[in-house]
């Protein structure tokens, strides 16, 4: 992705993305993808803090400016996509990603109402795709938001609660087994993502790539029985220093044991 559509502050892994709409780039997992970014478009707003960031640390990349309003988002996204239809410009997803975690934006569910309405008058053969860390699955509204968009993709790293508040960082409350319930709960529609890294920060290893991280991954991969699993390494500079890519060797590895299982999965490097 190149940076004339993103913004590049001071700090060499960081970027802010322009909101509400951002794009279309092309995305090594989704194809072309016209992205929605809920979040201000200065900061950063996330339930995680995770050390592999694109967008930084949290509290280095505070918001100042509000989210925009469902109206904003609406008017934005179908000036665009009028103009790329126009145009007789491709478009194979309409990503919601950004600054942080879509699902906090307090009208998530009717903003994916819009974007399913006006992605049927422009693209109708357009996907609709959520990256989100799951964090907030269980809130009934989103889990069914979630539900209704052709791909959800949530991040689920590890089952190790321990690496997850070193790595993953979230900035409340997270109950790691009622995710996995919820992720259970839509019953096959759903994207699992995890993102397999190594090296060292603050003495402690953060690869997980090994089987002690890997196998009861898997089980729980297993429980919830997703569509397709997404395995991704660093791809970015990232905020904290020490962290190393997964190897093409390591990916293939968890993506075979996925297929041993009939799960599909692909694995970007």
């Amino acid at each position: 992705m190149g940076l004339s559509w993103m913004l590049k502050n001071k700090y060499m892994s960081t970027i802010i993305y322009p909101s509400p709409i951002f794009g279309p780039v092309h995305s090594r997992r989704l194809g072309v993808s016209l992205g929605i970014n809920l979040l201000p478009a200065d900061g950063k707003v996330c339930t995680f803090d995770c050390l592999y960031c694109e967008c930084g640390f949290n509290a280095t990349h505070r918001a100042h400016m509000p989210m925009p309003t469902r109206e904003e988002v609406a008017e934005a996204l179908e000036n665009r996509l009028s103009t790329m239809k126009a145009d007789g410009a491709a478009l194979d997803v309409l990503t919601f990603a950004g600054n942080g975690e879509p699902t906090i934006h307090p009208h998530f569910p009717e903003i994916i109402d819009d974007t399913l309405r006006l992605r049927d008058k422009y693209f109708p053969l357009a996907k609709v795709s959520v990256l989100t860390n799951a964090t907030l699955v269980a809130r009934p509204a989103v889990f069914e938001a979630l539900s209704r968009v052709d791909n959800n993709i949530l991040k689920l790293d590890t089952v190790n609660e321990e690496y997850i508040r070193f790595v993953d960082r979230p900035t409340s409350a997270y109950n790691l087994a009622q995710i996995v319930e919820r992720l259970a709960a839509f019953g096959g529609n759903a994207v699992i993502q995890t993102m397999f890294m190594k090296g060292v920060v603050d003495g402690k290893s953060v690869d997980n790539t090994g089987d002690e991280y890997v196998l009861p991954w898997l089980e729980a991969v297993k429980k919830i029985a997703p569509r397709e699993v997404m395995i991704y390494t660093i791809d970015r500079e990232t905020p904290q220093e020490g962290l190393l890519k997964a190897t093409h060797e390591e990916l293939d590895r968890i993506v075979a044991l996925l297929r041993a299982e009939g799960i599909a999965a692909t694995a970007s490097y």
